[in-house]
């Protein structure tokens, strides 16, 4: 049995908050692809607030312990 990470926000791998490295991590994925990722949704569809979504996330998320 494996044990599941925690959604935590990166401290070592972020641009603004660490909110997409912090997913990219949990999941297992490339940092760089989610963020992508992430941008090309938030652009294409304007039913997907990206803004508002990570500024919920940035403070949701709690900041991953040292």
């Amino acid at each position: 049995m494996t044990t599941s990470r925690p959604f935590v926000r990166s401290r070592h791998d972020r641009m603004i908050a660490g909110v997409l490295g912090g997913i990219a991590r949990r999941f297992g994925w490339s940092s760089g692809l989610v963020r992508v990722l992430f941008v090309v949704v938030s652009i294409a569809s304007a039913a997907f607030p990206g803004i508002i979504v990570y500024l919920l996330l940035w403070l949701l998320m709690p900041e991953e312990s040292r």
